[in-house]
């Protein structure tokens, strides 16, 4: 075991566990920050989606040893009251069904507009490719992306 001093949603917190320990396990068994999900454990499928320094990072393979003091986001940091516009984008187009990979839709789509804040289609498909969602909401994901972009822009 050892001690890591990470920066997560803005607050310092220090965890015992292993340095081979993925991010995915030290949010939710450690922090208790359980948005953050658990798809296929093989970092392919996007449920485990959090930002590291802003970038859109798959948690489930990443040991808590390589993250040294870069920020990390998950999805209860994203906005503190539930309301950034992706959020409300999501609403808005009735996105989730079951809901289980949304808070990795989500993160994505908010690292693709920090870093692009007017994509085209063709980059929003690239972006959130490997974001599975098994209930096929792909089309209301692409609508949810282009509003939250005009929302930003506005």
């Amino acid at each position: 075991m050892a001690t890591f001093n990470l920066n997560v949603n803005g607050k310092k917190q220090a965890v015992d566990v292993d340095p081979e320990t993925p991010v995915l396990w030290v949010l939710r068994d450690h922090l208790d920050l359980v948005g953050t999900k658990f798809g296929c454990g093989m970092a392919q499928c996007g449920a485990c989606t959090i930002h590291i320094d802003g970038t859109a990072t798959r948690s489930c393979m990443l040991p808590v040893s390589s993250v040294g003091d870069q920020k990390i986001t998950t999805i209860e940091g994203l906005s503190e009251k539930g309301d950034h516009p992706v959020q409300k984008a999501w609403l808005e187009h009735d996105v989730p069904q079951c809901g289980y990979c949304q808070a990795g839709q989500i993160m994505s789509a908010a690292a693709l507009l920090k870093e692009n804040p007017t994509p085209t289609d063709e980059q929003i498909e690239t972006a959130m490719n490997g974001n599975i969602c098994r209930c096929g909401t792909y089309v209301r994901i692409k609508a949810a992306v282009k509003t939250a972009s005009k929302n930003l822009n506005a």
